[in-house]
């Protein structure tokens, strides 16, 4: 499958990191079949392999292994942009969506990465949400400067099955907004 940048043609400013939330040692999450290991660690890999070949980034790990969560930090803290992925999980099996958890600053890059998610996917947008939001307080990956995505629901089959019948379409959606968010357009970068 041929993957192609948007028409303009775009010049990297910042650097980006992305990691897996999980790994086999802190397997996760568990629903229908599946840890939140399997899933994050598959993601962050195919969404590198989509990047790699765009940008410079960095990850946590190599393929199907990732960093302990204190290495994560700090090398997420010696990027301009940080993103962990996970996967949400719930007493009931209804709970559906996406949302991101992260500092006020970067509320509208989460938005961003919430609504092309949740378009990709067909499920629902639960947005970009503060570090404190709910179950979670003092997360490690968000003091050190990144962003949590909880791509969607483990517990719920039909976000399951929906991430698996797009899985590619859903790289390529996350794939672009980090690019637009560590690139300029050239004119833009010609203007400045």
């Amino acid at each position: 499958m041929t993957r192609s940048l948007p028409n303009t043609a775009a010049l990297q400013t910042r650097s980006l990191f992305i990691s897996a939330g999980h790994s086999m040692e802190d397997p996760g999450a568990v629903g229908n079949g599946m840890t939140e290991a399997d899933i994050v660690l598959d993601f962050r890999d195919r969404l590198y392999e989509f990047l790699a070949d765009r940008i410079v980034l960095a990850r946590d790990g190599k393929p199907g292994i990732n960093l302990p969560l204190r290495q994560a930090c700090e090398m997420a803290k010696r990027h301009d942009i940080a993103v962990e992925f996970h996967c949400n999980a719930a007493a009931s099996s209804s709970a559906t969506g996406t949302e991101t958890l992260s500092a006020p600053s970067d509320d509208e890059f989460g938005d961003q990465l919430c609504t092309a998610i949740a378009d990709t996917l067909s499920i629902s947008n639960r947005g970009d949400k503060g570090e404190g939001d709910g179950q979670h307080s003092r997360l490690a990956f968000i003091r050190a400067g990144g962003v949590i995505v909880e791509l969607f629901f483990i517990t719920n089959a039909r976000d399951l099955a929906a991430y698996h019948a797009h899985l590619d379409a859903l790289v390529g959606a996350v794939g672009r907004v980090l690019i637009s968010r560590v690139c300029v357009a050239d004119h833009e970068a010609a203007a400045a």
